[in-house]
């Protein structure tokens, strides 16, 4: 039997942004449907501690965290669905997604917060120790690393800026590149080299990651030199991957306005896509902070300007 539903506020993906837009928009009565795909609570389901999201005192795990804003959600009435949207239509109202499933969901406000993955390496040992050592934002967990040796790989602006950010902790910062310059702008390039914490490894690709089990824990990276193959071996505690972002916005173009890495544009200081009615939220427009309290936060305004423009919408189909 195939699903449909109906809701005033449809909502695409589950993690901080995804959820908070929910409690919001079911505290505000509109009873929101959520859509979440095999992973619900996003990157911070494979978050492990996290220390700077607001209100705990104590470490948490991220895990945790979703799971209770996943519960919260429910409890104040949102209809969360498991399913992974193939098909969107924003030119009737209201609008239509199809799931893998064949389940037809339709709202007359629609708020996009399908995340962004992190790229990574593509290495066994890197997935083995993520959490455990390596990860892909500084922001998050350099300050597990106080007083230790890391490496960040990259060349942009991105591995530049987690560089610098690292020697607010850590000891003694590699940065890896594979080519011989790096592409990041001149005065961030300028910044790092002024910086005797950070030293640059050039020409070099990490091979594999390594680390002991028991306790799981990063131990040092194994080195390619890019243009006569030898191998060596970097001590290390933490391994830092900035080789950039992808917004999982690949369903909506052609739909909605993006840049050209693929976020989704929305009008200054608010959630607007250009599709009015539409509303994007979390990292699937946000390329700079990518934060889970940011996410959370913008995900909080998508629900408050959906029902601002539900109001909106309903005295305009009134008045005609």
């Amino acid at each position: 039997m195939v699903t449909s539903k109906y809701s005033k506020v449809l909502i695409l993906g589950s993690g901080p942004a995804g959820l908070t837009a929910a409690i919001y928009a079911a505290r505000a009565n509109l009873k929101p449907i959520l859509v979440h795909g095999m992973q619900p609570g996003g990157q911070m389901t494979i978050t492990t501690d996290v220390e700077n999201y607001p209100g705990f005192a104590e470490v948490v795990q991220g895990p945790w965290l979703m799971e209770q804003m996943q519960k919260q959600a429910i409890s104040v009435g949102t209809d969360m669905i498991t399913d992974i949207i193939t098909e969107v239509d924003f030119s009737r109202r209201p609008f239509h997604c199809v799931g893998d499933s064949g389940g037809h969901y339709s709202g007359e406000s629609l708020i996009i917060s399908t995340g962004a993955e992190a790229r990574w390496l593509g290495l066994d040992s890197e997935k083995q120790f993520q959490g455990f050592g390596v990860s892909a934002c500084a922001t998050c967990d350099g300050f597990f690393f106080r007083e230790k040796n890391v490496a960040v790989v990259g060349g942009g602006n991105t591995a530049v800026e987690e560089a610098l950010f690292l020697t607010n902790f850590a000891s003694k910062v590699w940065l890896i590149h594979r080519r011989d310059e790096l592409r990041a702008e001149k005065i961030l390039q300028e910044r790092m080299f002024a910086n005797d914490r950070v030293e640059i490894i050039w020409d070099h690709r990490v091979e594999e990651v390594l680390g002991s089990d028991n306790p799981r824990v990063v131990t040092g990276v194994q080195l390619r030199n890019v243009h006569d193959d030898t191998k060596s071996e970097l001590p290390i505690d933490g391994l830092f991957v900035a080789i950039g972002h992808t917004p999982n916005t690949a369903l909506f173009e052609g739909h909605l306005d993006m840049d050209q890495e693929g976020y989704i544009g929305t009008v200054p200081g608010s959630t607007e896509t250009n599709i009015l009615g539409v509303f994007a939220a979390g990292d699937v427009q946000d390329k700079v902070y990518r934060q889970a309290v940011t996410a959370a936060g913008s995900g909080c305004m998508a629900a408050l300007e959906a029902e601002k423009y539900l109001t909106s919408y309903a005295t305009a189909q009134a008045a005609e």
